[in-house]
């Protein structure tokens, strides 16, 4: 299956053929030892936060805050529920330190960024989120495109990138516990130019209404074309946008639904004693949480409420596919 994906997409950076679609520059913005005289302990007017990648995650630029400067916890469900709410981090850095760097390289008052650390036990291996513009230590990465168009097609980035799809095939790159730029150049991304106008309209309002929780996003939800408020926070809702984001991506990456089926759960389709396995710590976590495998059952539903079949492979960005080998017998190597 990842064979197949890949014949259809290419990889976000391709040096051997000089194949950058995204005109994608890579910064690590603050390093926490070398430039550590610029941290501060106090918020000033002059001073931005300092975000570390545990503040973040998929679609939430307000996933955790520091409490009393030492330790970190999930934001609450009333946290989140205020648009005006920020998390608080350990540092501040100045404001013109964050413009230095990022001169000449975006001008946007937004940033893609990605957590560089990747456990075995978190239930995501990618874990991407659109940021305001602020300061970003190097537990992550700063994805600076150069594309026009960039808040409604880095919306679309964003989606690709925090996809099931995507984290499927991560998940066969990634081998330690950091995921660094090498590894994103790796992933099969979609290019700019495999958006069609409906793929967009599709796209584009549910990530900004995933992202834009908070008036601190407003410039990128403007950037994407949308000038209301803050959407509200709806953990229910947000399932539901999420599943049919991933369903969306499924298709847009040529899988059909069988194929879907196994990236979400092998053993749903060759059985319990099937000897791989791919997003596990998701199942688990689920069953607890919820007595059930939610995401299996919300993409698969959105799959058929979409009524979405595989995309045809665009000559202008894919090779050729190869066909997808069978399912491994028992005994076969662990996957996933």
């Amino acid at each position: 299956l990842t064979r197949a994906i890949y014949r259809r997409v290419p990889a976000l950076v391709d040096e051997r053929a000089g194949a950058n679609p995204w005109g994608v520059q890579f910064l690590r913005m603050f390093d926490m030892s070398n430039d550590s005289h610029l941290f501060h302990s106090e918020p000033a007017p002059d001073r931005v936060s300092l975000y570390e990648a545990k503040l973040f995650h998929q679609f939430d630029h307000r996933f955790a805050t520091y409490v009393g400067g030492e330790r970190t916890r999930e934001a609450t469900a009333a946290e989140h529920a205020d648009p005006r709410w920020q998390p608080t981090p350990r540092y501040w850095v100045a404001r013109a330190e964050v413009e230095q760097r990022l001169a000449g390289k975006w001008d946007r008052a937004w940033l893609l960024a990605w957590r560089r650390i990747a456990r075995a036990t978190d239930e995501r291996t990618l874990i991407a989120s659109v940021l305001p513009c602020v300061g970003v230590n190097d537990g992550g990465a700063l994805l600076l495109i150069g594309v026009e168009h960039r808040g409604r097609l880095a919306a679309a980035l964003l989606a690709c990138l925090d996809s099931l799809v995507v984290d499927y095939c991560a998940r066969h790159k990634v081998g330690g516990v950091h995921l660094d730029q090498h590894h994103i150049k790796q992933f099969p991304v979609l290019p700019p130019e495999a958006y069609t106008a409906d793929d967009l309209a599709f796209i584009v309002p549910r990530v900004v209404e995933l992202t834009y929780t908070a008036w601190d996003l407003q410039p990128f939800a403007r950037d994407c074309g949308y000038d209301g408020p803050p959407f509200a926070w709806d953990e229910a809702r947000r399932a539901q946008l999420r599943a049919e984001l991933d369903a969306y991506y499924a298709a847009l990456y040529g899988l059909t639904r069988d194929e879907l089926r196994y990236l979400l759960d092998p053993t749903d389709v060759y059985g319990a004693d099937f000897p791989g396995e791919t997003f596990r710590v998701l199942k688990q976590n689920e069953l607890k949480r919820y007595g059930e495998y939610r995401t299996q059952r919300l993409v698969l539903a959105a799959w058929d409420r979409l009524g979405l079949a595989p995309r045809q492979r665009d000559e202008r960005y894919a090779p050729a596919p190869a066909a997808v080998p069978p399912a491994p017998t028992k005994g076969a190597p662990r996957g996933g």
